[in-house]
């Protein structure tokens, strides 16, 4: 069935995305090389708004930017839409 690929998609992309956020945050801790915005972005586009959503709360990361701080958000309420209008 497609809906388990789907799901199972989803669930990895988010984990991910989860783990990238963490990484971004402990190496501007350090002040070392850090995972580019752009980057950040495409991950919760992709569908890891969750995951980033979740990265920002948990690691306190990009929470102050605003394209990050209504653009996350925004992207996941666009995927719910997408999700139900396929769904229907």
């Amino acid at each position: 069935m497609i809906w388990k690929e789907i799901v199972i998609y989803l669930i990895v992309i988010n984990m991910l995305t989860f783990c990238v956020y963490g990484i971004d945050k402990r190496k501007a801790i350090r002040k070392q090389w850090r995972v580019p915005e752009r980057t950040l972005l495409f991950l919760a586009v992709i569908g890891g708004s969750i995951g980033a959503l979740a990265g920002m709360q948990v690691f306190r990361h990009k929470t102050r930017h605003l394209k990050f701080k209504l653009g996350v958000p925004g992207i996941l309420v666009v995927q719910v839409i997408i999700l139900y209008c396929v769904m229907k």
